[in-house]
């Protein structure tokens, strides 16, 4: 098969590899399309190590292990690859766990699918497992919740805000830029969401986001920064509540020491959901336990369920040409800052070689 290994300088080699053979618990899936994310040029540049560093899978089930019982070869299924393992997503055949695969409907596209997992489970994790107290979405709340989502045009911002909605928890407070229009179409100004856009400087911003939480009752405990950078997370403890008041970052390993102590502050890492990932350490920081796979078992097939109502949707996608050949240009991109609002994804058969 045809592999895509991302070099450090974020160059692209696409190589022939064998097809990923399952363990017991594990599905290996014929990739249709695959999805990106800023992590896919991240840690080639971190370790300073080639990899296929792809984890975001849409496809057809080619061969599953002998414990894996919801899933059989030709399912159409989209799946949350284990980050730093073999068997990424940047390839003709990929290797995930069954617990962090699902089905997707007849009428989700590939390129729609290949725009879930990695984001909307970072989403679900922070909201859910390190935001405390916020309500799951089938136990919507009947009070005022007033949420911050900084990078709301991002697609973890996004789905975070989608997830929101369906917990019922308003007013959000969004904070966007180029994004803002995208954001535009995702919250209900109706129950009180409102977009601020970061560009019109950080005075102003503060201002404006305290003059909202005036309007939401005084004060705002939640926070979710999905950029986690850039001082992003100052500018909300200016405004968050410093006696009850929680953020959850994206970003693990950055220098937070600007957050009050008075402030809980936690790290989302979405690897959590893995088995065997060493990042005991790293999750102690973050202020939870190292393996959610139940909760990522259950919130894989509840985007399943709504992918088939219609009450759950992926993030914008723009199909990079060339298949696994456009991934360099893609993760340059996303270095660069230049994606907004929107998921790079690639179709594998648009890769030169490869028979479909």
């Amino acid at each position: 098969m045809k592999e895509a290994i991302v070099q450090p300088d974020l160059n692209v080699e696409v190589v022939d590899s064998e097809i990923p053979v399952p363990n017991d618990d594990e599905v290996v899936i014929k990739v249709m399309v695959s999805g990106s994310n800023p992590k896919d040029w991240k840690l080639p540049v971190m370790f300073k190590k080639a990899m296929n560093s792809g984890d975001d899978i849409a496809g057809v089930v080619h061969e599953i292990g002998r414990n894996v019982y919801e899933f059989k070869p030709g399912d159409r299924v989209a799946s949350f690859h284990q980050m730093m393992s073999k068997g990424g997503s940047f390839a003709e055949y990929a290797v995930s766990w069954a617990h962090t695969t699902f089905h997707i409907p007849n009428k989700t596209s590939f390129e729609e699918a290949a725009s879930i997992p990695l984001a909307a489970m970072t989403a679900a994790m922070g909201l859910y497992q390190r935001l405390e107290g916020l309500p799951l979405p089938w136990h919507p709340t009947t009070k005022p919740t007033p949420l911050i989502v900084y990078g709301a045009a991002t697609a973890v911002g996004a789905y975070s805000i989608k997830l929101a909605r369906l917990s019922n928890i308003h007013p959000l407070i969004c904070v966007a830029g180029r994004g803002i229009q995208f954001v535009e179409t995702i919250i209900d100004k109706d129950k009180g969401d409102v977009i601020l856009d970061y560009r019109d400087g950080n005075d102003k911003l503060v201002a404006n986001m305290k003059t909202e939480i005036e309007k939401a009752g005084g004060k705002v405990e939640y926070a979710f920064d999905a950029v986690s950078e850039h001082g992003s997370y100052d500018t909300i403890c200016k405004v968050l509540d410093h006696e009850a008041g929680q953020i959850t970052l994206v970003l693990p390993g950055n220098d937070y020491s600007a957050i009050p102590s008075s402030i809980k502050r936690t790290d989302t890492m979405v690897g959590a959901v893995h088995p065997d990932m060493d990042l005991t350490q790293l999750q102690t920081e973050a202020g939870g336990e190292t393996y959610h796979a139940d909760f990522g078992y259950v919130m894989f097939r509840f985007f399943s369920r709504g992918l088939s109502e219609g009450w759950f949707r992926g993030h914008p996608q723009e199909v990079v040409p060339g298949g696994l050949a456009g991934i360099s240009s893609a993760l340059k991109n996303l270095k660069d800052g230049k994606a907004s609002a929107v998921k790079y994804v690639f179709r594998l058969d648009e890769t030169e070689g490869v028979e479909r």
